[in-house]
């Protein structure tokens, strides 16, 4: 794409490029200024940045003991995040060694026993039981949901996705962990009314698989890795420059 010329300011020009970074820094804002006039607004606030720099180097502010130190501190600071970044930058994971990671880190990658369930609310026991007829009579567990259920989950067909222990109230819980892949439950009351639970899976507490857990083993094994490289240029540079605590 080409990178157009929108103004020239001192004889410095403003290009497209530059808009589009100005954009990129409103963030979510930015787009109140995607037509033609909010774009033109922002090209008029390059250009009035541009003559404000300009107006300063006329003046003489790059020079003032107050700027000279807030630049030299930013220039600091800048050029840290930098050295950092370029310390870093070259850490990698190979599968070797994310595999390696995963069987000698093996307690950070266990996980609790979840059951993955649909579920219907009504009111009262007799809605309970009227919905359970007609499930045994045929209707699917999702249409039963989607017509009977009170629980935003109904749209989804009831679904409520996968859950560990501790994350529903009890009465729901421990029918739930209680049922077997395929079943479904007997009205179950709690304090939100009385549920039929479709349980679809069950999955036992244990060692979740490598392929399951690989990029969070590799973000783990970077980690570590970055952690050990500045370690040691740590070590490195305190053999070469003086370090003197207060």
């Amino acid at each position: 794409m080409e990178n157009k010329v929108l103004a020239v300011v001192d004889g410095r020009a403003i290009k497209q490029s530059d808009l589009y970074d100005l954009l990129r820094s409103i963030g979510q804002n930015a787009m109140q200024f995607q037509s033609e006039e909010g774009q033109k607004q922002l090209v008029d606030e390059l250009v009035m940045q541009e003559l404000l720099y300009s107006d300063a180097i006329k003046h003489g502010l790059d020079k003032e003991e107050e700027f000279t130190a807030a630049l030299e501190q930013m220039t600091k600071s800048l050029l840290k995040q930098y050295a950092m970044g370029k310390l870093l930058e070259s850490v990698t994971a190979s599968d070797e060694e994310v595999k390696e990671y995963y069987e000698t880190h093996q307690g950070q990658f266990k996980s609790d026993e979840a059951a993955k369930a649909n579920h219907i609310l009504v009111a009262t026991l007799e809605e309970a039981e009227k919905v359970a007829e007609e499930i045994k009579a045929g209707l699917s567990f999702a249409e039963a949901a989607k017509k009977y259920s009170t629980c935003p989950s109904a749209s989804q067909g009831g679904a409520l996705g996968e859950f560990t222990r501790g994350r529903m109230v009890p009465e729901f819980e421990t029918a739930a962990f209680a049922m077997s892949p395929g079943e479904i439950s007997a009205p179950v009351q709690t304090q939100f009314g009385y549920h039929i639970i479709e349980l679809e899976a069950l999955t036992p507490a244990g060692l979740s698989p490598l392929e399951a857990v690989k990029e969070q083993v590799k973000e783990q094994c970077l980690l570590a890795k970055r952690q050990a490289l500045y370690l040691a240029k740590r070590q490195e540079l305190e053999s070469l420059y003086t370090v003197e605590m207060q």
